[in-house]
């Protein structure tokens, strides 16, 4: 059968190409994604950068730790502690003590996320300066890099007299002490220049944590980034692995089947000169083994390739830390290599059991004209995952409708439903198929019809890249939407004050906000509570601290029971997915400074799209400072006089209703949509390469065909233009398929909505829908129409 199935691959080597193809880009691209996926586990450790040269850090408590049955559990608090005074009093009997104050600076045209710190610790990096000379008095700074001039005044006011060279990981501008400290009034870390033995002793039992050596690194900035960035590559290259093995499988194996299905003829006379079943399968099986060794062998080089070239483009596009690099493993390789040559085998396995036990003379009747387009097993897969898909939604929707929501629901749940339509795809294509006019619209649904196999082989990655163009662009516009219809309903300020720094607006410019006529004034500061579920799940919770006579006039809260007017200084309200949400229950939680308090609850929001967080009073805010203030116009008032006394105030940014809803619209993050962009761009890909393969092969096999009406008085033009109706009908068979599937997954995330008492607004992503199905139709058009127009080259009768 070896020897066999060599001849057949030199003599036939054109009609393996679009397999080959198809074969070791699948495998490429899944080992690309396996590279990148390896690359994305294990974050280098940093060394220590802010404080470099310090020899002992104090950092204040910043985890909550809860004792449970099966262990310790932590939190990251969301009001990190200050180091105790009694316990900075006593480090200074040890040695020198510097404080750490950091706070934002914004200033136009300067560098985003600029960050300012006392010049006192600038020794600790260490900087040294490069020009000018130290900070003397408030408002003179000195800046890392070159982005301003020695003797420059910045837009926020300051002076700028040195600066020092950066030394990459941040942006700084260093202050001196005193105005650091008004700036900064907590002190959260510092330096003690003292023995570190020593310092602990003293730092024991006060809940802060003394940091030497490689553990310096916890007191920078964001210690965790580079752990956190690869989380999101992880998440992002996750999802687009999970949609390229969904969308390499289905079309390699679909190209495969397709190929040997298409040698009917080949089998029927290979059966009527006597070979036997078993010899036909194992003669299609050795071609598939042959085809895949070398296909899957390519693949693998060309992920070689390709990986590296993913991981700059990630760095470059800001997606990535500069570190980040993907190669060097060899797991995803092996993957990758028996995936594809196992789905290779597999696919032809199905098919080659099919022509095996087909008789001779029925084997040659069905070269022409498929008989039944559907086996019974494929009738049975196909309806089980379509059973399977409408429950599991069924059940999400009765249980747990929010899990609809994740993105990694909406991105993998419609890929069960999309195999299952792709699979009943020959019984589905009949009924679709349209009545188009003419002699020419009669042929076009007569070939589409009599070759059911060929036609679903052409809709079916169409169907695919459609589905999950719609299903996934759908939902994250239909989440946004959803988000912002919250956000408009929820608002009912006529302003919306938060602070010019981006930070904690200043108790003196609230006091000023309050001062404004005709204006009802409600601040608000964002904190978090923790509750421990079960016993030993500690889940944390985004919350407000709120004024709750002054809440209701300025937000409208989705109030499903209780009365948030009741809120005090010893109750809370929840939202439907905390485990305990009945009004009067008492619940334990811990604050956002790790303070555990049993607080009663008196109101219960509806769950919505998640963002409806608790309510505190500021007693229970763990320290938060106001982030936001809510206006409402007193009746009577002139609104615009109020608006004008609010931009007023110092250090503050005011919003009308209308551009704070504007500008709170979400927006799909940038590691999202560039997920969406390479999960789209890979199942584009394999749908071109599968379309190509599925018409070129089936127009080589209809050169009888084109003879037949060449013969009939045909001309060449009207050859071309019916194999272009031919190729456009199944485009749009797919397509209308595709829609199906996103009608239907969309629906259940609507529905889902509906279940969490969010606003429904289901978003169909028409024109992203147009442009794909186009881009199908272009390549349908030039895989047809190519090896059509060379075959009319030839006379009529050597088409035969």
């Amino acid at each position: 059968m070896l020897s066999v199935a060599l001849r057949t691959l030199r003599v036939r080597w054109a009609a393996f190409v679009g397999s080959f193809v198809a074969l070791a880009l699948g495998v490429g691209l899944l080992a690309v994604m396996g590279q990148a996926l390896a690359a994305s586990l294990q974050a280098p450790v940093r060394a220590p950068e802010r404080f470099a040269a310090a020899p002992v850090v104090v950092k204040g408590q910043d985890a909550l730790r809860v004792k449970t049955p099966i262990g310790v559990r932590t939190a990251e608090l969301a009001e990190p502690r200050a180091v105790p005074h009694r316990v900075v009093t006593a480090l200074r009997a040890l040695g020198p003590v510097t404080e750490d104050r950091s706070f934002p600076v914004h200033v136009e045209g300067g560098p985003a996320g600029l960050v300012g710190h006392p010049w006192s610790t600038a020794r600790f990096a260490p900087y040294a300066l490069g020009a000018g000379r130290a900070p003397r008095a408030d408002g003179e700074v000195v800046i890392t890099g070159d982005w301003a001039e020695v003797g420059e005044r910045l837009s926020n006011g300051a002076l700028v007299v040195g600066s020092v060279r950066g030394l990459g990981f941040e942006d700084a501008v260093f202050a001196t002490d005193a105005e650091a400290a008004r700036l900064a009034p907590e002190s959260r870390q510092l330096v003690v220049e003292a023995d570190a033995s020593a310092v602990r002793a003293v730092v024991e039992g006060s809940g802060a944590r003394v940091l030497t050596g490689a553990d310096r690194r916890l007191a920078d900035a964001g210690p965790e980034r580079d752990g956190e960035a690869l989380t999101a590559l992880n998440a992002l290259f996750g999802t687009a692995g999970g949609v390229t093995a969904f969308v390499s499988v289905f079309v390699v194996a679909s190209t495969f089947a397709f190929a040997v299905e298409r040698r009917r003829r080949e089998f029927g006379l290979l059966r009527t000169a006597g070979a036997t079943p078993g010899q036909v399968r194992r003669a299609v099986l050795a071609e598939a083994l042959l085809v895949g060794v070398l296909a899957s062998a390519a693949g693998c080089a060309l992920g070689a390739y390709g990986a590296p070239l993913l991981g700059e483009a990630v760095v470059e596009g800001g997606l990535a830390p500069d570190w980040y690099a993907i190669g060097g493993h060899d797991w995803p390789y092996h993957v990758a290599f028996w995936t594809g040559l196992s789905v290779a085998l597999s696919g032809a396995a199905v098919a080659s059991w099919r022509a095996g036990r087909t008789a001779p003379t029925q084997a040659l009747r069905e070269a022409s004209v498929d008989g039944q387009a559907l086996p019974w097993a494929r009738r049975v897969c196909g309806a089980a995952l379509l059973v399977t898909a409408v429950a599991t939604l069924a059940y999400a929707l009765a249980t747990d409708p929010g899990d609809l929501l994740h993105r990694k629901s909406y991105v993998v749940r419609p890929m069960l439903l999309i195999t299952a339509v792709a699979l009943l795809a020959p019984v589905l294509v009949r009924p679709l198929v349209p009545r188009l006019p003419g002699t020419t619209g009669l042929l076009v649904r007569a070939n589409a019809v009599a070759g059911l196999r060929r036609t679903a082989a052409v809709a079916a990655p169409v169907l695919v890249t459609v589905a999950l163009a719609g299903s996934l662009l759908g939902a994250t516009a239909t989440l946004n939407e959803a988000r912002a219809a919250e956000v408009r309903e929820r608002t009912g300020a006529d302003f919306v004050v938060t602070s010019a720094q981006g930070t904690h607006i200043e108790p003196a410019a609230v006091d000023r906000l309050r001062r404004v006529e005709g204006a009802v004034v409600s601040a608000s500061s964002a904190t978090a509570v923790h509750t421990l579920e079960d016993g030993v799940a500690l889940v944390r919770s985004e919350a407000r601290a709120v004024d709750p006579g002054l809440l209701a006039g300025t937000v409208r809260l989705p109030v499903t029971a209780g009365r948030v007017a009741d809120l005090d200084d010893a109750s809370i309200v929840v939202n439907e997915e905390w485990a305990e949400h009945g009004v009067g229950q008492r619940v334990r939680v811990w604050l956002g400074d790790g303070t555990a308090r049993t607080l009663r609850i008196v109101a219960v929001l509806a769950t919505g799209t998640g963002d409806n967080g608790a309510y505190v009073t500021a007693a229970n805010a763990g320290g938060a400072g106001v982030d936001r203030v809510d206006v409402r116009v007193r009746a009577g008032a002139d609104a615009a006089a109020v608006g004008a006394e609010l931009r007023a105030v110092d250090g503050v940014r005011v919003a009308s209703k209308a551009r704070w809803v504007a500008a709170s619209y979400p927006e799909t993050n940038r590691a999202t949509r560039l997920g969406v962009l390479l999960v789209l761009g890979i199942a584009l890909l394999c749908t071109g390469i599968s379309v190509a393969n599925t018409l070129v092969m089936g127009a080589a096999e209809r050169g009888r065909d084109l003879a037949a009406l060449r013969l009939a008085g045909a001309t060449g033009g009207q050859v071309l233009r019916l194999a272009a109706a031919e190729a456009l009908t199944v485009v749009a068979v797919g397509g209308v398929l595709g829609l199906l599937v996103t009608l239907v997954n969309l629906a259940g995330m609507g529905g889902a909505l509906a279940l969490l008492s969010a606003p429904v607004a289901v978003v169909v992503p028409w024109p992203a829908l147009g442009w794909t199905t186009g881009a199908c139709a272009v390549l349908a058009l030039v895989s047809v129409l190519t090896p059509t127009a060379f075959a009319l080259r030839r006379p009529a009768g050597a088409l035969t």
